[in-house]
């Protein structure tokens, strides 16, 4: 199959100093007439980068939120079919054709939901939670937008049909436990002020039980604990994020009070 494809398709990107994963994700993006970087001014060489390729418009706009920012991203996109990736995700050769046959064949879905493989930096996590994974990635872009129900971990409202890829996104997301646990505790805050939003007031079983069930859920329903070490680094984090919600959410109303 041509590696370009008769349809043309705009691939948005959002960061922040992500100069460790754009060259790599840049140079794999050539079969898109349109790549969209929004950047929430980074201090790294990302901007560099990313104006290196051609068919790349990179543009700063300030971060509110992961809402508010891939919304603003649709906005940039001139094309009518939307590839929403992460800088820390890659497109498989069978994933990308893919892509570009489902486009070509323009039936009458609206969006598509990919399944991920989760990459503990040079290795798969089978379990964990993450088996069964699975976003939106691919849409047309006057039907879906992301709900500003939620700030984190965003929501897809769809108008129209929904398919599911069957060739997976490879996710890169655990580089190292320092930049994990940076990304799980900003995630948590994050989703305090989404609580706040629809006036959540949490107990003191949510700020101690909670936590606990979450990994306890993840660790031996989800079945971390076949992931050996790995399983228990990701499971603590995950619980880490929810232990940083609610110590976040009851700074936010100690502040509006």
């Amino acid at each position: 199959m041509d590696s370009t494809p008769k349809k043309k398709i705009s691939v948005l990107i959002i960061t922040l100093n992500e100069e460790v994963h754009m060259y790599e994700l840049l140079k794999d993006l050539e079969f898109a007439d349109e790549v969209i970087v929004v950047d929430s001014y980074s201090t790294d060489n990302t901007k560099q980068i990313s104006e290196s390729f051609s068919n790349v418009k990179f543009i700063e706009h300030p971060f509110e939120n992961y809402t508010s920012q891939r919304n603003f991203a649709i906005d940039q996109a001139k094309n009518e079919w939307i590839l929403f990736i992460d800088a820390d995700e890659r497109l498989t050769p069978e994933l990308k054709a893919e892509i570009i046959e489902t486009i070509e064949r323009d039936d009458d879905y609206s969006a598509y939901l990919f399944y991920r493989k989760f990459f503990f930096k040079q290795s798969i996590l089978q379990y964990s939670g993450w088996q069964t994974d699975r976003i939106f990635r691919l849409f047309k872009k006057d039907k879906a937008r992301y709900t500003y129900k939620r700030l984190v971990h965003e929501k897809l409202d769809v108008d129209g049909k929904i398919g599911t890829f069957k060739h997976k996104l490879i996710h890169f997301s655990y580089a190292d436990y320092n930049s994990y646990k940076i990304k799980m505790i900003a995630y948590g805050k994050l989703k305090a002020k989404e609580k706040m939003m629809i006036g959540f007031k949490p107990t003191l079983i949510h700020y101690y039980a909670h936590p606990i069930y979450n990994f306890l859920y993840q660790y031996l329903v989800r079945l971390g604990i076949l992931d050996g070490t790995k399983g228990i680094i990701i499971c603590y984090l995950n619980a880490l994020s929810v232990t940083a919600r609610y110590k976040e959410l009851k700074r936010l109303y100690r502040e509006n009070q």
